[in-house]
């Protein structure tokens, strides 16, 4: 039966000669990521900052210059517009407007009066309005969600292995997480509840990733009990190229056309989730292991003698 193979299977890459070089690169992305979230900082969608998002579609292919001046002369702050889908279809977000939440729906009915005066045959399909208030717990309910995330992952893995690959695996997801903020941060991607679910779904799949590896290094651990870790490491990792490429493969086919076609709701979202599943594949070999490597190399072998790897068997 003919099976299509990314790699051999008989590949014999030395990972881990790399491993510092990994290493550093990781560190310093995930630096220059912490020092981007805050400066010059995320850009804050209306579900943490709070304000106005009004969905509309015109008659005939939106005119932005009449729009921008329709809707500055109502004097509510600065406005953005996107397009979106179609030509006709308009993404309009006005920052948060001084009062309460009633306040908010006011602005909102006149901008909504004021497109249907002086374009007509506007009409609005959709319409958010978001306190600062409800914002705030928007905001710290989403970190509280990924920090219980990480807990959880990290007492799943040092129950199911040792503590080594716990730690190796949760901090290399947390560095991660890192760099999916600067990527935020870097293309100015709106930071909002989508950005929350992106994040836990690539710290999901992060997670599942390195649990396949170090289960075949579990498992090679306990069939070639001589072999130095090193050479046991790029062995395994060797051993599962082929699933690893496979299911990123596979997992990358299916979000495509959510970034191509998916329209404003879920374009962002597929970009997230596109660069998020490169960073875990790539950091399960390049960040995990070699982690793995320095914190077990003196205590999973606890003192066994160094001796050539048996040959491996069909």
């Amino acid at each position: 039966m003919f099976r299509l193979r990314l790699v051999p299977d008989d590949t014999k890459i030395p990972f881990m000669r790399g491993r510092h070089a990994g290493l550093i690169v990781s560190a310093l992305l995930s630096i220059a990521s912490v020092v981007l979230f805050f400066y010059p900082g995320l850009n804050y969608g209306i579900d943490f900052r709070g304000g106005i998002v009004i969905e509309a579609r015109t008659p005939a292919p939106a005119d932005f210059g009449q729009l921008r001046h329709t809707l500055n002369a109502l004097n509510m702050g600065q406005v953005a517009l996107q397009e979106f889908g179609s030509p006709q279809d308009v993404l309009i977000r006005l920052e948060r407007q001084p009062g309460d939440d009633a306040a908010q729906q006011v602005a909102a009915d006149k901008v909504r009066a004021t497109l249907a005066k002086e374009i007509p045959g506007t009409t609005v399909r959709r319409v958010e309005a978001v306190g600062a208030s409800v914002s705030s717990e928007l905001f710290f309910n989403g970190m509280l969600a990924l920090g219980l995330a990480a807990v959880a992952m990290l007492i799943y893995i040092w129950f199911r292995f040792e503590w080594q690959f716990g730690v190796g695996a949760v901090v290399t997801m947390l560095l991660d997480v890192t760099k999916i903020v600067g990527f935020y941060a870097v293309t100015g991607m709106q930071f909002n509840l989508t950005a929350i679910a992106a994040i836990l779904t690539i710290m999901g799949y992060s997670i599942n990733d390195k649990v396949v590896v170090y289960d075949r290094m579990r498992e090679n651990l306990r069939i070639y009990k001589k072999m130095p870790l090193r050479e046991l490491i790029d062995r395994s990792i060797n051993e599962t190229l082929n699933r690893t490429l496979g299911t990123s493969m596979c997992t990358l086919l299916s979000i495509i056309p959510l970034a191509l076609f998916g329209g404003e709701a879920l374009q962002d979202f597929g970009l997230v989730l596109i660069f998020g599943i490169f960073l875990a594949t790539s950091s399960s070999i390049f960040i995990a292991a070699p982690i793995l490597l320095f914190l077990g190399e003196n205590r999973l072998r606890r003192g066994a003698p160094v001796e050539a790897a048996p040959a491996a068997t069909p």
